[in-house]
């Protein structure tokens, strides 16, 4: 990665910006953590889990029918959110990070937090992280008395309080700019909390209270930041393992852990919109709530499928898959300035938009470098559909096999969910299933009937796309970009 993306953007922003212009909407971003599109009310109404605020939202705001992740995990996901890049262009080609994991974005690429820094705004990230940091180091383990290096702040942000990976990875403690809030003396121990790691834990850290902690963090920072506009990227913990949902929540769904947290979730947002409501910022206030991958299977399903709730809506597969269960994800967005109520949207979009949707938001135009993969979703939302230019999209598996969609057509390089749910590539192979399979989404939302025999030309056509979006290093008009490593598109031995 060049270090003149960064520097670019920095030098064409640099004595143009005046005092505040307090008509740019504030823009916050609600990331939930395997939250499946059926969750919600207002995607599943047959569904069993209340969620009343993401419901209040959507008949407030736009909901999006068809938006996806930029992967079916977490850690890919959230690179593309914050860089507008698919995140198998960079050095991670499948699975995630861990707590202690080095950093995945480089100092010098532009992200959506620093393209809005450099055009007057504050910045902050409240919640998960998982995208790495460097840990200083005694002994060969980590040195937690010492600051961190390579936090959030390297990568655009004013602000940073939160955890370095999942709810279920070590070390539990929260992190606030670049240092610990307490040396993490006590430890998780296993099966202490079902799915979670064993490993150091901070003596006032609390599983049970984490949504709590950051619905106080979050109402703390819009009320200090009112006076100008900040972006705020918050990254719910939840509804992923361990679930633990707080004392207010426990046993409230009347179905199980999992159930109960999403209510908490819900809960959460709610609350950020009544913190919006109190200070008099809902009005121009672009608010986005949305999920960075689909349900999680080892999630409570036995109990969730017993009393009638699908977490996938009716889509194949799950957290993990190729199918739309993995990436298919609600997207919500408020912003009563500029976005009309009760609006439901058809369009394909992806999570890797918001950098090009916020440069829109502050009238920029992204450095060629930067944001290869996102395409700016204002026209949408100011009901200009047909000036929305984004024509395919990109989705990849925990194990790194890829498909493409254009329009109704979704190819999957993969003769199996390439994911957890069955069958698994392997499995899929023993019973002698074709290495590709095509969907028409249109007839076959469920993708049970493979046409990869019968529409030969298709198939054709929609590999040589993604061999050409894969090969130009970007997938939005511009010059050609390198990706950080080879990119295996078929992966036909996995």
């Amino acid at each position: 990665m060049k270090t003149f993306v960064l520097l670019s953007f920095t030098l064409f922003s640099a004595g143009i910006l005046s005092a505040q212009n307090s008509t740019r909407p504030n823009i916050i971003y609600i990331l939930a953590d395997d939250m499946g599109i059926g969750d919600a009310r207002c995607y599943n109404p047959s569904g069993k889990i209340a969620t009343p605020n993401t419901d209040r939202m959507a008949a407030q705001g736009m909901r999006f029918t068809d938006a996806h992740s930029g992967s079916a995990v977490c850690t890919p996901t959230r690179y593309g959110i914050l860089t507008g890049r698919y995140s198998w262009r960079s050095s991670l080609q499948s699975g995630v990070l861990n707590g202690y994991s080095k950093p995945l974005i480089d100092s010098a690429r532009l992200t959506v937090p620093q393209l809005l820094r450099d055009n007057g705004y504050q910045t902050a990230v409240i919640g998960k992280w998982h995208l790495g940091m460097t840990w200083a180091m005694k002994n060969k383990q980590p040195d937690f008395s010492q600051p961190l290096r390579h936090t959030p702040l390297s990568n655009g942000f004013d602000y940073y309080f939160g955890i370095s990976a999942s709810l279920d990875m070590p070390p539990y403690v929260y992190i606030e700019n670049n240092r610990l809030t307490e040396i993490p003396t006590d430890s998780v121990v296993a099966k202490q909390y079902p799915n979670t790691r064993p490993g150091p834990k901070g003596p006032g850290f609390v599983f049970e209270h984490t949504l709590q902690t950051m619905a106080d963090k979050t109402q703390a920072y819009i009320h200090d930041h009112k006076q100008s506009p900040f972006f705020l990227y918050l990254a719910l913990p939840s509804p992923h393992t361990p679930l633990v949902a707080g004392a207010a929540f426990k046993g409230k769904s009347g179905i199980g852990n999992y159930a109960d947290y999403v209510m908490e979730t819900d809960w959460l947002l709610g609350q950020v919109m009544t913190f919006l409501e109190k200070e008099g910022l809902s009005q121009n206030t672009l608010l986005i709530f949305t999920s960075d991958n689909g349900y999680a299977p080892y999630a409570e399903y036995d109990l969730l499928k017993a009393a009638g709730h699908d977490p996938s809506a009716g889509f194949r597969g799950n957290k993990a898959d190729l199918y739309e269960g993995g990436h298919r994800v609600p997207f919500i967005v408020q912003w009563p300035a500029k976005v009309k109520a009760g609006v439901v949207s058809p369009a394909t979009i992806c999570l890797t938009d918001l950098m090009a949707t916020c440069a829109s938001v502050v009238g920029k135009s992204l450095p060629p470098e930067a944001g290869p993969d996102s395409f700016s979703l204002l026209p949408l939302l100011e009901g200009k559909e047909k000036q929305y230019q984004r024509r395919s999209i990109v989705h990849h598996s925990i194990s790194g096999h890829f498909a493409i969609r254009e329009g109704d057509w979704k190819l999957l390089f993969a003769p199996g969910s390439a994911g957890w749910s069955e069958p698994r590539n392997p499995a899929a192979r023993k019973q002698g299933l074709p290495e590709l399979q095509l969907f028409n989404l249109q007839n076959d939302i469920s993708e049970k009937n493979n046409l990869q025999a019968t529409e030969p030309a298709t198939v054709a056509r929609l590999t040589r796309l993604l061999e050409e979006l894969i090969g130009n290093g970007r997938s939005t008009p511009g010059p050609v970009q390198q990706n950080d490593e080879k990119v295996d598109m078929r992966k036909e031995k996995s």
